[in-house]
């Protein structure tokens, strides 16, 4: 199959499939006599894997730490329990500093009286008051 035709089936870009194979994420492809990289089941089946394990949080880099656990004779399920349990973790620190933005945007709406001009709004100069205090501490 052709780098064309993978990135179809799998709705990714030719450039996203290059880049993989740049960064090892993909092995070392087996070429046609004119030059085209081709890809069999195996190599469709690991791009089908670094797109799922990035929906669910991994970087690329994280993803190329679990594929090549999974290639090492001596890595076992619990290492990868372990980046599991770490992602999860990053993740519940992302939420908390999500529910604490929505916290502060929430209380921000509270503050507007509409029919202001944007000029005398009061979530403008919530967040001007704001970044003041952040440019006084440095």
């Amino acid at each position: 199959m052709t780098i064309g035709q993978v990135a179809d089936r799998l709705d990714v870009s030719v450039q996203t499939l290059r880049y993989y194979e740049r960064e090892g994420l993909l092995p070392h492809l087996p070429r046609s006599d004119a030059g085209y990289r081709l890809f069999d089941e195996e190599v469709l089946k690991r791009v089908a894997f670094i797109k799922h394990a990035q929906e669910v949080g991994f970087s690329l880099r994280e993803i190329g730490e679990l594929l090549s656990l999974r290639a090492d004779p001596d890595g076992s399920c619990r290492d990868i329990q372990r980046c599991d349990e770490e992602k999860i973790g990053q993740l519940q620190d992302r939420l908390a500093r999500l529910r604490s933005m929505k916290r502060t945007l929430e209380n921000l709406v509270t503050l507007c009286t509409s029919g202001l001009p944007a000029t005398a709004c009061p979530i403008l100069e919530a967040l001007d008051e704001e970044s003041a205090s952040i440019t006084s501490k440095r």
